[in-house]
């Protein structure tokens, strides 16, 4: 399929080709699920922690002894019962990640492209260079472009530093090399602009 190419200014660029088997291919969501729950597993901390009667601080004297009293059995104040105690069975810090097979990763990023496409929210820029380091004129560029106000943009493997000084204080604005092209960062913007030259890196790796 054709795509318009157009450069950061909106000036026509020509056209390119995309590979259907890529920006074409059948829209699973219920594999993009997958995909951004195993992306947002990994990134939880899993720093959550409960202490257990042996990490308490407190004294270790029996309460009250064994029978007679009329009470229930105890031998600790520092028991998950009484106020300040243990917790029994609660959180302790783990890691909360979980494998998931690559042909899934590769068909969920697969349907995350074809969305995008599919919904006509996919643009393609020439190039994403910038002579100055400058919000103000990055800012200018993506309101030629009639862009929305949630935006990622996928380059090469190398970023230009320019575009990411520039790019930092934009709200809704992200930059990513192809290499870091994910299911999360791409469904979470409305709006998904390819370079060229990520467009010939991500259908070399996922074809």
């Amino acid at each position: 399929m054709k795509v318009k190419v157009t450069s950061l200014d909106n000036k026509a660029a020509g056209e390119i080709e995309l590979a259907e088997s890529i920006f074409a291919a059948p829209v699973r969501a219920d594999l993009m699920h997958r995909a951004v729950r195993w992306q947002l597993a990994k990134k939880q901390a899993g720093t959550h922690n409960t202490k257990t009667v042996g990490e308490i601080r407190g004294s270790t004297r029996k309460p009250w002894k064994q029978k007679g009293s009329g009470r229930a059995r105890t031998a600790s104040l520092r028991s998950p019962q009484f106020r300040g105690g243990a917790v029994i069975f609660g959180p302790t810090p783990r890691s909360h990640a979980h494998k998931l097979p690559k042909k899934v990763r590769k068909m969920a990023l697969l349907s995350a492209l074809s969305s995008k496409q599919a919904e006509g929210k996919l643009r393609v820029v020439e190039s994403a260079s910038l002579k100055n380091a400058k919000t103000s004129g990055l800012a200018r560029r993506l309101a030629k472009l009639k862009l929305p106000a949630s935006v990622l943009l996928i380059d090469g493997p190398e970023i230009d530093e320019n575009l990411a000084r520039a790019a930092r204080n934009i709200v809704g604005f992200d930059v990513l090399p192809q290499q870091g092209a994910n299911v999360y960062d791409i469904l979470r913007r409305d709006t998904l602009v390819l370079t060229k030259n990520a467009i010939e890196h991500l259908e070399a790796r996922l074809s």
